[in-house]
């Protein structure tokens, strides 16, 4: 980590205009070898006349380099330049998205060709895939590996939309789809449940943000599936997320987790609202996936999942 001190952020922007929101600040101490929460802020709306202006003013406060967010930092490969000449979304010619949609085809075809070599076995594998068996490891099988689920094929089959969907999104369903699906009953999709509000205000900040500081883009689902990877967290604290009456005692137990094996610090009353509020939760994770790219512990991504400068990123908590 070097001598300086080092420090990076989180924040999630989710939900609407009014809603509250949280910056999650992390910083390292080498004289202690120790992270500490350094500042967990909440902007109320009813506090200020431009809460956007806050985000600006906390970046400049604590002087950050680094944000990791849970919002699309890039677009999608459908450009406005190609609407003259646009035959429509399935006969694009983006590179990209050629490329994309023949590797599906690819794993589609595969897939066929397992069945039909030997359908006996092919349908034996399936129905053992479906037997429920909560002791089962969810991250053991990667959702591209032989044989597909019927879920993904059809995720697959569905295809990939230019004006929707980016490179990104298909590395995600490759690794994580099947278990997204299982544990968070969703799928990653970039702008699936992104605004066109959300979009107008990343476009303001960022024009108004310092020009040196370096945002990158994660997930929150995905984050909690590496820590149940590394055995952080268990499956059944994952599932009590969604369950009003534990869902309070899960993030707790959670963070608690997070702090023993990640060496952070966090005071009582952060501890608090973090558990508290879902957002403050979110936040925090995503500082903690900033704290694992400061440290170097990240999933391997390829080059051109970010050719469109989104920088998104994984964080890996295995070697912890």
């Amino acid at each position: 980590m070097g001598n300086a001190i080092k420090n990076v952020a989180g924040m999630s922007l989710g939900g609407g205009r009014k809603e509250n929101f949280f910056f999650s600040l992390l910083e390292y101490y080498p004289e202690k070898q120790r992270w500490f929460l350094k500042s967990l802020h909440q902007v109320k709306d009813e506090e200020i006349r431009d809460r956007d202006e806050i985000i600006t003013s906390w970046v400049e406060q604590y002087g950050l380099t680094q944000l990791v967010v849970d919002f699309p930092l890039s677009q999608p490969p459908c450009e406005e330049s190609c609407l003259s000449v646009c035959k429509g979304a399935s006969q694009c010619p983006r590179l990209e998205v050629q490329q994309v949609r023949a590797e599906m085809q690819a794993l589609l075809d595969e897939d066929a060709e397992f069945c039909k070599l030997n359908p006996k076995k092919y349908e034996q594998e399936r129905v053992k895939a479906l037997e429920v068996d909560y002791s089962k490891n969810i991250l053991k099988k990667n959702p591209d590996e032989h044989m597909l689920s019927k879920s993904f094929k059809r995720k697959l089959r569905k295809g990939f939309t230019p004006y929707w969907h980016r490179p990104i999104d298909f590395w995600v369903w490759k690794n994580y789809y099947d278990q997204l699906l299982d544990v968070f009953k969703m799928s990653y999709d970039s702008f699936g449940n992104v605004s066109v509000m959300l979009l107008a205000r990343l476009k303001y900040l960022v024009r108004h943000l310092p020009k040196d500081l370096k945002m990158y883009e994660s997930n929150i689902q995905i984050c909690l599936l590496e820590l149940y990877r590394a055995r952080v967290v268990s499956k059944s604290l994952l599932l009590q997320l969604f369950d009003l009456d534990l869902a309070s005692v899960a993030r707790e137990q959670i963070v608690l987790n997070v702090e023993k094996h990640m060496g952070i610090f966090i005071y009582e009353n952060d501890l608090t609202t973090i558990v508290k509020n879902s957002q403050a939760f979110e936040s925090f994770l995503l500082s903690v996936v900033g704290q694992q790219m400061l440290m170097r512990n990240l999933r391997e991504i390829p080059s051109w999942c970010n050719s469109d400068g989104g920088n998104f990123i994984v964080p890996s908590f295995e070697e912890q």
